[in-house]
């Protein structure tokens, strides 16, 4: 065979080898770009099952930090100067710092805020009031967001202004 014969057979075999290159290369980016999806997901999940780990943590410990609230509030005058009194009032001020370390954030339900109904939740309405706007008259139970996200509302009387 001479030089001009073998010519065309290099030529296919090197369309062959660029063909087969550009084939690996596609299935290269391809790879890279479902190993980055997979990563995305996977961290997406992670993040996703730590919130709700922690979500139902501290939805167990809201009734425990209810009655310890509702038992500071109502402590005996007579017990007002009591210093083991005044450790627990001072222990729910470290409850709530340690709280909102977590992103655990009070709903505002005072009264007169607004009533949003994404964060709170109506339990009783004054039939007398009259008006266009509805607001808080009193808060029956407070609600907490965590992460942004409510996870319990809070339990509010409502009246129209």
């Amino acid at each position: 065979m001479t030089k001009q014969q073998d010519q065309p057979i290099e030529d296919v075999q090197d369309e062959t080898l660029q063909q087969q290159v550009a084939d690996l290369t596609l299935d290269l980016q391809r790879t890279r770009a479902d190993f980055e999806n997979y990563r995305k997901r996977t961290e997406n999940e992670k993040t996703a099952a730590r919130n709700a780990g922690q979500s139902a943590a501290i939805l167990k410990l809201l009734p425990v930090i209810d009655n310890i609230e509702r038992a500071v509030a109502h402590t005996p005058e007579d017990l007002r100067d009591n210093k083991w009194a005044q450790g627990v009032g001072g222990l729910v001020k470290n409850l709530d710092k340690a709280l909102a370390s977590l992103n655990l954030v009070r709903i505002d339900a005072s009264q007169g805020a607004d009533f949003d109904p994404s964060l709170h939740e109506a339990i009783q309405f004054e039939e007398d009031a009259e008006g266009e706007k509805e607001i808080i008259a009193e808060q029956l139970q407070p609600g907490y967001t965590l992460n942004g996200q409510p996870i319990r509302h809070a339990m509010v009387k409502v009246t129209r202004q």
